[in-house]
């Protein structure tokens, strides 16, 4: 053997090098073959704005498993990787850039800030793809896509003029989410809502020509300001004479109509409410049935426009305190009432959303959202776990039209421009030359971009060539898997399902493999507020990333949250040197031998145990893998290894390795290294770099460089029937549940495993004594016996031999071999004397009246405990004394 593992596993010595190895051997490329059958999966693109973190790191641990485990099942695995330009996020960090440098963003204009927005993008956007690279992802990474290339951009182009000539994108006026800091519209899958303390302002409108008033209740009451009804349920008595007349607004001192419609809930606080259709939606559609005039009272910033009389220019929380104070000077502030209620927050900038009435485009959903619908009815398209269908289902019934517009310059711009002269809209790919209503040729193009979901919506089709119709496209789509998180099912999942479906008459994969969070130890989310967030790249550096990838994996239920330990990690890095320690002794003893071929060599019954097995592990695996029960199949490989494998069966073969005179010898060797191999294979797509250091260098010492080449282009192991070992395993599993009662009854004695004994196995069952017979060596080592006798009866068995049992079976202990009686004898004199000094104590200060009156409560309680405690370790040693003394 000319080469060994390294006396130490160090992940910092391997895995930057096998993963340039793996880069330069174009492992993880794809290639159209339609010899093959093909597996795709499309990453989640990661922000440019994007640091590694451990949210990604388990998303693309779980896209990493799938990929290299369909490898070696021979599919031609696709991994299609790519990152998304993220138009909010990444604008909010050029603008705080600016900021540094003193520079506005108006005073760059559109061309230099998107000037500056790609150099930030060359500079910072592939810091998280080689951060993709440090846990192992096996992406084509030559394939690698941004949404704002020129192939994803043509898509987007595409997709909007096909959508506005269907007549399914339109420009209109919507009541929209504004972020007053960002100064641009958001979906509401981007607003979090929050519970918040605030108010319910009980605010008086007069009646007019008469001294009385309308109460109405309302947590904006600067909204006030854009009322133009107020409104009653058509059958309530109390108001029904009212309906018609009109209130005084006050400030603005206008009548406005009070209106009757079923939207009221008469049984809710007074049954009036103000109706303020440019900043409430549900304001908007009550507007729209009494056609009513919508007043926006509000700038981008939010603060109070020209039409808010004199608080025209304060901010909206500064008007609100000024007018709630002279409402309250003026009696027309009733009463104050405290209120928890839900506040929208942009998840970007933590700002309190306004909702204000806005032009914006929209795409229309009532008809785009059915298919999808449908896919996930008939399982076209099914999540794992399924109970997340019913939040799929819960956004798509309640689908709104989809803002798609957005108040930015980093973005696909929308491809539509405006006539100066005439006003006509065209939207085209290319600039206008002329207007093809008027003649007129000086066009403008649309100021806004698009939502950066309308390009992700895309991704799974955009990135193999879509609109052109590519071999890529036709022989790697549909996908096969999306693995996401829960919180973006409605953000992505369901716009690529029905972007899927409108351009490609297609769902875009099969299978939604839903993930959940990764929390702190705590279970709190990990956020940079409470300073809890753990870096991947630091357990990388400190464990390596393969210990990193099994604790996200280990105990990992789909759609579950998990919490992250650094113990379990140090658990994770302690099973790798236990592969690593168990390879290197397997390797270091495959001179003992000459290599020969499985039916070539003498099997015992402990070698067909861990064959038969290992070969349960490989069928119960691949079905788990198969059902994306990650989690669970990797346990049963890190069971395996650790118990069956390393603590149990290569303790059994050691003596017939350290044997010269064994037979069997070739068989364990051959054993060793198949078992070794098939366990390596399993777990290859957990622990990558690991499983690869392993593999190659076991079959380079073995002279098969050939084959040496890389475990991830290995094939995956079948489970085969002719290591189906039934009765050996039930033989095996037998005389291990005898060494497990052999040690229990030396545990419980504190006997050290440096002291042997006799084993006497007592049994008439023919069986079982053939059993022992044949595994009398090994099964003497794992029972620190110092010899083994197998007998039909009791005969000559001492009378204080201690017993364990096992099924048709007793297995004796001489007590005397087992421990040195007059030591013991000794040992067991000095506890009895010590426990009568702690009895004497604690009686003493028991019977202390002036301790039992003034020592606290939990003080006596203890010594109480202690009593009861000492008495009975004084009975046991007693009973022990008196066993011995007989």
């Amino acid at each position: 053997m000319n080469k060994e593992l390294e006396k130490n596993y160090n992940p910092m010595d391997i895995e930057d090098r096998l993963y340039s190895k793996w880069i330069n051997k174009k492992y993880f490329k794809a290639e159209v073959d339609k010899r093959k059958k093909p597996f795709t999966i499309v990453m989640p693109p990661p922000n440019i704005t994007g640091q590694l973190h451990m949210g990604h790191a388990l998303d693309n641990t779980m896209q990493d498993i799938l990929t290299r485990f369909k490898r070696m099942q021979g599919y031609n695995a696709l991994w299609q990787p790519g990152t998304d330009h993220a138009s909010i996020a990444t604008e909010v960090k050029i603008i705080e850039q600016l900021k540094k440098e003193g520079i506005d963003k108006k005073d760059l204009g559109r061309e230099g800030f998107l000037k500056r927005a790609w150099e930030w993008k060359d500079e910072y956007g592939g810091r998280i793809i080689s951060q993709l690279k440090k846990i192992g992802s096996s992406c084509d990474w030559e394939r690698e896509r941004f949404t704002m290339d020129e192939g994803c951009s043509e898509a987007v182009e595409e997709v909007f003029i096909r959508l506005y000539e269907k007549g399914l994108i339109y420009k209109g006026s919507r009541i929209i989410n504004w972020c007053p800091v960002c100064k641009t519209s958001i979906s509401d899958a981007e607003v979090e809502h929050e519970e918040q303390n605030g108010h319910f302002w009980h605010l008086l409108y007069p009646i007019t020509g008469t001294k009385e008033f309308l109460e109405v209740a309302t947590t904006r009451p600067e909204t006030m300001l854009g009322d133009v009804a107020v409104a009653v349920h058509p059958e309530d008595e109390r108001y029904k004479d009212l309906i018609g007349k009109t209130v005084i607004l006050p400030f603005l001192d206008k009548e406005i109509p009070i209106i009757a419609d079923t939207y009221v809930d008469k049984d809710f606080g007074t049954g009036v409410v103000k109706i303020t259709p440019a900043h409430d939606p549900n304001d908007f559609e009550v507007g729209k049935r009494h056609n009513l005039e919508q007043i926006n009272i509000m700038n981008d910033d939010a603060t109070i426009n020209e039409k808010g009389g004199k608080f025209a220019g304060m901010d909206r929380y500064a008007a609100r305190k000024q007018m709630v104070q002279e409402l309250e000077e003026m009696g027309l502030l009733k009463k104050v009432e405290d209120h928890v209620h839900n506040v929208g927050i942009h998840d970007r900038c933590n700002t309190t959303v306004e909702p204000l009435i806005k032009q914006q485009w929209f795409v229309k959903m009532e008809e785009l959202i059915k298919p999808a619908v449908d896919a996930v009815k008939n399982g076209a398209i099914t999540f794992v776990p399924e109970r997340f269908d019913k939040i799929y289902f819960n956004w798509t019934d309640n689908i709104r039209d989809w803002c798609i517009s957005r108040q930015l310059w980093w973005g696909h711009r929308i491809p539509a421009y405006y006539c100066d002269k005439c006003g006509d809209v065209v939207v085209s790919k290319e600039v206008p030359g002329t207007c093809p209503k008027c003649g007129h040729n000086h066009l403008v193009q649309d100021e806004d971009t698009l939502d950066t979901w309308f390009s992700s919506a895309l991704w799974p089709f955009s990135t193999l060539g879509w609109p052109k119709n590519t071999e890529d496209l036709e022989y790697f789509y549909p996908t096969d898997v999306l693995v996401t998180g829960y919180d973006i099912i409605f953000f992505w999942v369901i716009r690529m399902v029905f972007s899927g479906y409108e351009y490609t008459g297609r769902a875009p994969f099969h299978k939604v493999l839903i993930h959940g969070l990764v929390r702190d130890s705590q279970g709190r989310k990990m956020s940079k507020s409470l300073g809890n967030g753990i870096d991947p790249l630091e357990i990388i550096d400190k464990y390596g990333a393969d210990a990193l990838r099994l604790t996200l994996i280990t105990g990992n239920a789909p759609g579950n949250d998990m919490r992250f330990y650094l113990e379990r990690v140090e658990a994770s890095r302690n099973f790798a040197n236990k592969v690593w320690n168990a390879s290197r002794f397997i390797m270091m003893n495959l001179e003992k031998a000459e290599a020969a071929e499985g039916d070539k060599v003498l099997l015992t019954d402990a070698d067909k145990w861990i064959l038969s097995k290992c070969n349960t592990l490989v069928k119960e695996v691949t079905d788990n893998m198969e059902s994306f029960e990650l989690g669970i199949a990797v346990q049963k490989i890190y069971d395996f290894i650790w118990e069956e494998f390393c603590d149990w069966y290569i303790e059994m073969v050691k003596p017939r390795l350290y044997n010269d005179a064994d037979e069997t010898k070739a068989g364990v060797i051959w054993t060793l290294k198949q078992v070794l191999v098939t366990s390596l294979k399993l777990l290859h797509p957990y622990m990558p770099f690991i499983t690869e250091e392993i593999y190659c260098t076991l079959l380079e010492a073995e002279g098969k460089d050939g084959e040496a080449e890389s475990i991830m282009v290995s094939d995956w192991p079948v489970f085969d029937e002719k290591f189906n070992f039934s009765k050996e395993e039930e033989a095996v599993e037998l005389m291990k549940e005898a060494v497990k009662g052999i040690r229990a009854v030396r545990a419980g004695m504190n006997v050290p495993p440096s002291k042997k004994a006799s084993v006497i196995i007592v049994t008439e069952n023919n069986r079982i004594t053939e059993i022992f017979e044949n595994s009398r060596a090994f099964f003497a080592t794992l029972s620190y016996a110092s010899e083994v006798t197998i007998q039909k009866n009791t005969d000559g068995i001492p009378a204080d031999a201690v017993t364990a049992l096992i099924p048709e079976a007793v297995i004796y202990m001489p007590f005397a071999e087992l421990v040195d009686i007059e030591k013991e004898i000794e040992r067991l004199n000095q506890e009895k004397a010590r426990l009568a000094g702690e009895l004497n104590r604690v009686n003493g200060m028991l019977a202390n009246e002036r301790f039992v009156s003034k020592a606290p409560e939990a003080k006596i309680q203890e010594e109480k405990e202690k009593l009861a405690k000492y008495t009975q370790l004084m009975e046991q040693v007693e009973e022990r004394l008196k066993t011995l003394t007989k």
